[in-house]
């Protein structure tokens, strides 16, 4: 019988803020307390983060730390190519959202010639490069990793050679670019994008559900027509940001809060729903941040409760 795995990727190499590394303990924290053995269930597998990165200066200013995120996708596309090697589903929990971008390799990887469509909830829509990134942090890529994407039509920066040939051969870890299409991406709750961005999704027409949408419809229509669209995919990802969710109703313990997102019914729907969905092959929650929450541990809390109903729903498909 197939079992849930659980993968923990404490990277936070991606991020702009320090303590999405402790996203993780922070939901056993909330276990614990609730005296649930959520974590003890469950075999579990650890990616070697490359942290230690964090204590040293990046050279790479357009994308900061890509030499040790390149190590920590391919570890986690090597565990979820195991995971689901053994008949398996990763459930995968990790730091900041450029991990993402390692677990779909991973799918890929196992899966290099199945169709896998993307559920992305998030407030953000990480499909920047080294070439556009104001920032140079690459939770704001892993989008663009995975579509294989330079978007040179909207290029800001000119990154150095050295980063030009590392960030091609992230595009290539797990399986070869691109392992998604983007007429098989859906995003629902993004709404703090920079113009690079914008102008990618008008150019590829990338659907973003947005919340005004999502309440104009209801979650039921929208869970239905994303599923629709996903007709012709063989197996699908969902990627949970919890800055998804508004900050002023949950709390602002994660690295990018952002106001008037989903509410945690909303998003605990949407978790659920497509977590027991039979296409989807895994779930990953990222950017818990407990350092920045200004309610204890208030986040971790709430994705705790989404985590655990989306348990339930992937073991009762299972």
């Amino acid at each position: 019988m197939p079992e849930i795995k659980i993968i923990e990727n404490t990277s936070e190499l991606g991020a702009g803020t320090r303590g999405a590394s402790l996203g993780i303990g922070a939901l056993k924290v909330v276990a614990r307390q609730k005296g649930e053995m959520l974590f003890g269930n469950y075999e579990r597998f650890i990616v070697d983060d490359q942290n230690d990165l964090l204590d040293h200066p990046t050279p790479y200013a357009q994308a900061k730390r890509i030499d040790g995120l390149a190590e920590v996708f391919q570890k986690t596309a090597d565990i979820v190519d195991f995971v689901f090697k053994n008949g398996d589903f990763p459930l995968v929990l990790s730091g900041d959202h450029a991990c993402a971008a390692g677990t779909i390799s991973g799918i890929k990887k196992a899966y290099p010639n199945k169709r896998l469509g993307v559920i992305w909830i998030d407030a953000h829509a990480d499909l920047h490069t080294p070439y556009t990134t104001p920032s140079g942090n690459i939770h704001g890529m892993p989008l663009a990793v995975v579509l294989g994407e330079d978007n040179m039509e909207s290029a800001i920066n000119t990154p150095s050679d050295d980063v030009q040939k590392m960030w091609d051969e992230l595009k290539g870890i797990g399986a070869s670019a691109p392992k998604i299409m983007s007429e098989d991406l859906v995003f629902i709750s993004v709404r703090d994008t920079e113009a690079p961005e914008d102008e990618f999704i008008a150019r590829k027409g990338i659907k973003n559900y947005t919340v005004a949408e999502v309440r104009e419809k209801g979650k039921e229509v929208v869970s239905e027509e994303i599923k629709a669209k996903f007709a012709d995919c063989d197996i699908v990802y969902v990627s949970f940001d919890v800055d998804s969710m508004d900050c002023i109703l949950v709390s602002k313990g994660t690295g990018t809060p952002v106001e008037n997102g989903l509410t945690p019914e909303e998003a605990d729907y949407f978790v659920c729903e497509f977590a027991s969905w039979e296409k989807t092959c895994c779930l990953e929650m990222v950017e818990i941040n407990p350092c920045l929450d200004n309610k204890i541990n208030r986040m971790a809390e709430v994705a705790y409760d989404i985590l655990g109903n989306s348990v339930k729903q992937i073991e009762n498909k299972l």
